[in-house]
């Protein structure tokens, strides 16, 4: 990875930090925009990688691994039309549009802006399967210091 790939993928992660602490973004919010951000991004180059006959590496193509006991066995009744009423459509299209601003800005291709997002996705995917209830979803993603 290149010198300038390490800086841009350092704005952005300086940029989410920033933003999703001010605008104390819940969980779920955070995990809703970077699904439809990697989805958005791993589709085309799945389809390119398809026609030149190319293998993605897995750490490009999955989401990474959670950390041993990071589940929970919570069920709710919380339905996903319940859920959806409750986010903040505008906070949500904010993050995405810094995103998609900084990665077009820093000019990251595909393959490491997803090596971006993949952390971020682990980060939410972890504080996800570990709550134990509805109100847990709402509540700020906790961004450890050394993120």
């Amino acid at each position: 990875m290149a010198s300038n790939d390490v800086d841009g993928m350092v704005t952005l992660t300086e940029r989410m930090v920033h933003l999703i602490g001010q605008l104390g973004m819940p969980i779920v919010e955070v995990a809703i925009v970077l699904q439809r951000r990697i989805t958005s991004m791993l589709e085309p180059l799945e389809a390119w990688a398809e026609q030149q006959g190319h293998d993605l590496d897995e750490r490009v193509s999955t989401p990474w691994p959670l950390d041993e006991g990071a589940g929970s066995d919570a069920h709710s009744a919380f339905t996903l039309d319940r859920l959806l009423e409750h986010v903040d459509a505008d906070r949500m299209d904010i993050l995405d549009t810094l995103i998609r601003v900084t990665l077009q800005e820093v000019d990251a291709d595909l393959i490491h802006g997803l090596l971006a997002l993949r952390p971020w996705e682990q980060l939410v995917r972890s504080q996800l399967a570990s709550a134990d209830g509805p109100g847990r979803l709402f509540s700020p993603l906790e961004i450890p210091d050394d993120f």
